[in-house]
C-alpha cells in the first residue's frame, strides 16, 4: 500500500506565495490536496494532541502528499513557521484515480449537488462535538457563515481500539451507501486517515443532526476509535489560484 505524507504548516508568508514557491520546486511538489485550515471540528484527547492544539502559530495550511516525506523541500523551509506530519497507507487505487474524482467533486454541476434532508428543522444536537455530534456553537457558527461558502473537505486522523476496525468499516459503508451519501458526502481519501467531502458546511451540520446518521455513529463509529481528530478545510485550487474562491 502506498505511503502518503500530510503535513499541517504555519508559514510566515501568505498562501499564495507560499503555494507558488512549491510550484518552483524541480522536481515540482505535486499534492494530491492543497487546503486551507477553518478549524478544528473534534479534538485530539491523547494521540499529539500539544503539537496539533498548541502550535507556536495558528495552521495555515494542509499539504496531502503522494510520497513517503517526514520533510518538505529546504527551500520552502524559510517559508514555514511550524510544522506537524504524519504518514499513512493509502489504498493505491484511491491516489491513481484522485485527480480525476477531486476535481469533479470540487467543480459540481448543480444537479450533482444533493438537496439537504430538512434535518435541521428539528436538529438533534449535543453538549460537545467529540462524538461527532451538532453542537449549538457548530450550528451558529455555520449559519452566520463564518466559514467557506462552498465545499470543505475534513481531514479525519484515526486511531482504532484492538480489534474494533471491522466496526468502523461498517460506518464507513454505511457513508458510502445512505447517511454520508444522502448529502453529497464522500470518503475521497481512507486508510489511517480519512479525507471527506462535503458539498457545503450546512450539507455537514444536516448529516450530524440527522436521527439516521447518528444511530450509525453511535452504533459503530464511536466506540471503534480510540482516539481521533477532525479538522475542517477548504481545498485551493493551484491551477486557477488567482480567482479561487476560497479566502486566502
Amino acid at each position: 500500500m502506498p505511503v502518503c505524507s500530510i503535513f499541517l504548516l504555519s508559514l510566515k508568508t501568505s498562501i499564495p506565495a507560499f503555494l507558488a514557491a512549491t510550484r518552483a520546486t524541480s522536481p515540482r511538489l505535486d499534492p494530491l490536496v492543497t487546503a486551507k485550515v477553518i478549524r478544528w471540528i473534534i479534538t485530539p484527547t491523547a494521540l499529539s494532541k500539544e503539537p496539533l492544539l498548541s502550535p507556536p502559530s495558528p495552521w495555515h495550511i494542509l499539504l496531502i502528499l503522494p510520497d513517503a516525506l517526514t520533510i518538505l523541500p529546504e527551500h520552502l523551509q524559510g517559508l514555514i513557521k511550524n510544522q506537524w506530519s504524519v504518514q499513512a497507507g493509502i489504498p493505491s487505487k484511491l491516489i491513481s484515480t484522485f485527480t480525476s474524482t477531486n476535481h469533479k467533486l470540487l467543480r459540481p454541476s448543480p444537479t450533482d449537488i444533493p438537496p439537504l434532508t430538512g434535518s435541521m428543522v428539528n436538529p438533534q444536537t449535543a453538549t460537545s462535538a467529540q462524538g461527532l455530534e451538532l453542537t449549538d456553537e457548530l450550528r451558529d457558527w455555520i449559519s452566520i457563515g463564518e466559514g467557506p461558502k462552498g465545499a470543505v473537505s475534513m481531514l479525519n486522523l484515526l486511531s482504532f481500539k484492538p480489534g474494533m476496525k471491522d466496526r468502523y468499516l461498517a460506518y464507513g459503508k454505511a457513508f458510502a451507501e445512505s447517511i454520508g451519501s444522502n448529502r453529497g458526502g464522500v470518503a475521497k481519501i481512507v486508510g489511517k486517515m480519512a479525507l471527506a467531502h462535503y458539498p457545503s458546511l450546512e450539507h455537514f451540520a444536516d448529516m450530524l443532526a440527522g436521527e439516521d446518521y447518528q444511530a450509525v455513529n453511535k452504533r459503530f463509529r464511536v466506540g471503534s476509535l480510540r482516539d481521533t481528530c477532525i479538522l475542517c478545510t477548504s481545498e485551493i485550487d493551484v491551477e486557477v489560484l488567482g480567482g479561487f474562491k476560497a479566502n486566502l
